[in-house]
């Protein structure tokens, strides 16, 4: 009779770390899944950067190809200083 109490003792120290290690891990789970879900707004805002950013570059490489062609099929160049004229209209010459 004298073991009954000894293996009732070792059981519920056994119960008791496993309910420990059950909290533990869903306590775990619960932060991990908190920071799943702050990963993902930021991949989101990310996403939407990226976009943006892709339709920038979009149009600034309109604009290059302008440039470019400009320069190769039209023959354009930017003037030199000395053929830049700088117009300044003041109010009183305004109609």
């Amino acid at each position: 009779m004298q073991s009954m109490p000894k293996r009732l003792i070792m059981l519920l120290a056994v119960v008791m770390v496993i309910a420990i290690a059950v909290i533990q891990t869903r306590h775990e789970s619960r932060q991990l899944f908190a920071e799943l879900q702050t990963r993902q707004a930021e991949r989101d805002a990310l996403n939407v950067e990226w976009g943006k950013l892709l339709l920038e570059e979009g149009a600034w490489s309109q604009h290059r190809r302008v440039e470019a062609m400009a320069r190769s099929r039209l023959g354009m160049n930017t003037p030199d200083a000395a053929h830049i004229r700088v117009v300044r209209v003041t109010r009183d010459a305004a109609p």
